[in-house]
């Protein structure tokens, strides 16, 4: 990693442990930033320095930022290992030199624009220690406005669900199974269940699922690697499990149209590549075709429906 520059501590390459063989730290945060000046901060502030007695540690990738994201964690936060990945080498590139970098015996993928609180990290992390079968847990996570953010609980997708997001039909019918497969909005949102998937912003997971399936596919530069790596963690028979009796912060972004354009073709792109890499392994030319016209209806339906509803959301879900 001769390309990356690591202030807070001295790199490594796997976890730290003590004489007697002991993961130091219990819980590495890793957060990959990009122009997250304005928002990185009460991210940092929100968690706690430590969790059952044991050291928590934060760890910041920054994917090439212009507004001086990296300056500014440098010179306010100084416990923060802050790592300059040298180009922006996308999330999951750099998700993999935040795990590379971390000591921690369990593991936090969380965005920059979340707010965290020691209540929600314990019983995440407890309910991890103590369930052999579960892989990877996530909260509610709430958005600025008190409502939920729909994409922190989803199935795997079938081009069905995709139909029915695309369309608006999930919006018309939320509590209706067969209309609301994308984001689960027929189950309740203050309970606890296996999932499809949870989203990126917050994946808590044990450093050794994480190494047992091979870190991030870095082929997702943008989207999709949650997908990825929840599928992949249901294949080594492990749960992906949401949690809503506790809660996190997400203060989902929004932008300007023009944005939003480049932001919906980055989903489904990365959307697109991960039903390729996982229902079509044999890269069959027929079922190749079959994905890239589904998914250009459902690309179009969607740009559509979000051209005559003006929305300019610039996130998928």
């Amino acid at each position: 990693m001769s390309d990356q520059l690591v202030s807070g501590r001295a790199s490594h390459s796997g976890p730290a442990a003590d004489a007697t063989g002991v993961v130091c730290d219990m819980l590495s945060i890793i957060t990959v930033t990009y122009n997250s000046r304005h928002e990185i901060g009460a991210c940092i502030e929100s968690l706690p320095l430590e969790l059952f007695g044991r050291p928590v540690e934060i760890i910041v990738v920054d994917n090439a930022s212009s507004d001086g994201t990296l300056e500014f964690i440098r010179e306010h936060y100084p416990r923060v290992i802050a790592i300059s990945a040298g180009a922006n080498r996308g999330f999951s590139a750099s998700n993999n030199i935040g795990f590379h970098q971390s000591r921690g015996e369990f593991l936090l993928f969380l965005n920059p624009d979340t707010q965290s609180n020691r209540p929600s990290l314990e019983h995440c992390l407890r309910r991890l220690q103590n369930e052999a079968g579960l892989g990877i847990i996530s909260p509610k996570l709430v958005l600025a406005n008190g409502e939920m953010d729909l994409a922190c609980r989803r199935s795997v997708p079938t081009v069905w669900d995709g139909f029915t997001r695309g369309t608006g039909l999930y919006r018309m019918f939320p509590r209706v199974k067969w209309c609301a497969g994308y984001n689960l909005t027929y189950l309740p949102e203050d309970d606890t269940y296996p999932v499809g998937a949870v989203n990126g912003a917050f994946m808590m997971m044990r450093r050794r699922l994480l190494t047992q399936i091979g870190g991030f596919d870095e082929r997702f530069f943008m989207y999709g690697d949650d997908l990825d790596i929840c599928l992949r963690c249901g294949k080594e028979g492990y749960k992906v499990v949401y949690d809503g009796r506790y809660s996190v912060i997400h203060l989902k972004g929004r932008s300007s149209s023009k944005v939003h354009k480049v932001m919906s073709k980055a989903l489904f792109t990365g959307t697109k590549q991960f039903y390729l890499k996982h229902f079509n392994p044999k890269n069959s030319l027929l079922i190749r075709l079959k994905y890239e016209v589904l998914f250009w209806i459902w690309h179009t339906v969607a740009a559509l429906t979000a051209t005559l509803t003006g929305s300019k959301t610039a996130r998928p879900q």
